[in-house]
Formats: structure tokens, C-alpha cells, sequence
């Protein structure tokens, strides 16, 4: 069952407690989908007491450059996108570039990067987890949460 062992990430006001630089970067297709995501960052945010800077790429093999040039400027990154199964390697391509492009990021320059790119088979799987009303799962406030929650962590130890 996805979602199940998740923690509980509280992160109600950290932004207030010490100011954190928030970038979230959202690809563009699946529009349903990614609107649902964003939203979901925009929440987390805003529990947090972090107001966003929102930047949007074509998609998510796009993701890992923008955040490569943004993250020096940030204490986390969010990375949003969905990819869909179709029937041609396309998929395994894009989700493997993603991957390791946002991981590679984030262990370079020592950004959290919240993942929050959906890799479904199918758009109701994507639909389910975009927060949506009646979505049985919110990727992008977890994503977000997670960024926000390692980046006061880590917080003592900024440059």
C-alpha cells in the first residue's frame, strides 16, 4: 500500500523560526496532475511560513538543470513532474534522467531537493497522488515537507 510507514513531518512554522529560501520547480505536462502538485507545495509552504518562488520548466527531464542552477541559491528545492508509461522506452529515459539528475544535484551541492516527480502507469495513478479532492495521496506538500524539514536540519551547518 503506497503511503504506508510515511512519517509525520511537522513542519508548522520552521520558515518563522529561521527564514528558508524555497524554490519549487514544477514541469508543465499533465496539467491536472501538476496543478494538484503545485498546490500541494504551495500548502506545505505556507504551513511552513515559507512563501515559494514558483518556476516553471517544459517537463520533467527538464527538472534536474534547473535545479543545478538554482539550488546554490536556495536552503531547498522542490522538483515536480509526472511521467507516464507509454508504449516505448520514453518512459524509462526520462524517469532514470529525473532521478539521478535530482539526486546528483542535491549530493553536489548539498541543497535538499524534494522529489516529487510521479512516475505512474497509468494518469489515475498520477491523479490519485496529486492531492487533489478525492486523491488518496499528496506528493507534492510531502515533497515540499521533506525539503523544508532536511534544510532546517541542516541549517546549522550553511556556509
Amino acid at each position: 500500500m503506497a503511503g504506508h510507514g510515511a512519517p509525520t513531518i511537522d513542519i508548522s512554522g520552521i520558515g518563522r523560526e529561521q527564514p528558508l529560501r524555497l524554490a519549487v520547480i514544477a514541469a508543465s505536462w499533465h496539467t491536472a496532475i501538476m496543478d494538484g502538485l503545485l498546490d500541494g507545495a504551495r500548502r506545505a509552504a505556507a504551513d511552513a511560513g515559507v512563501e515559494p518562488d514558483v518556476i516553471r520548466v517544459p517537463g520533467s527531464f527538464e527538472l534536474p538543470v534547473a535545479a543545478a542552477r538554482l539550488a546554490p541559491h536556495y536552503d531547498a528545492v522542490v522538483a515536480l513532474g509526472v511521467v507516464i508509461r507509454g508504449g516505448t522506452p520514453h518512459f524509462e529515459y526520462v524517469c532514470q534522467a529525473a532521478t539521478s539528475g535530482l539526486t546528483d544535484v542535491s549530493v553536489r551541492t548539498g541543497v535538499p531537493v524534494g522529489f516529487g516527480v510521479l512516475t505512474c502507469d497509468t494518469e489515475d495513478q498520477g491523479l490519485d497522488r496529486a492531492g487533489l479532492a478525492g486523491s488518496s495521496e499528496d506528493k507534492g506538500y510531502e515533497a515540499t515537507a521533506a525539503a523544508l524539514a532536511t534544510a532546517s536540519v541542516l541549517a546549522p551547518w550553511n556556509r
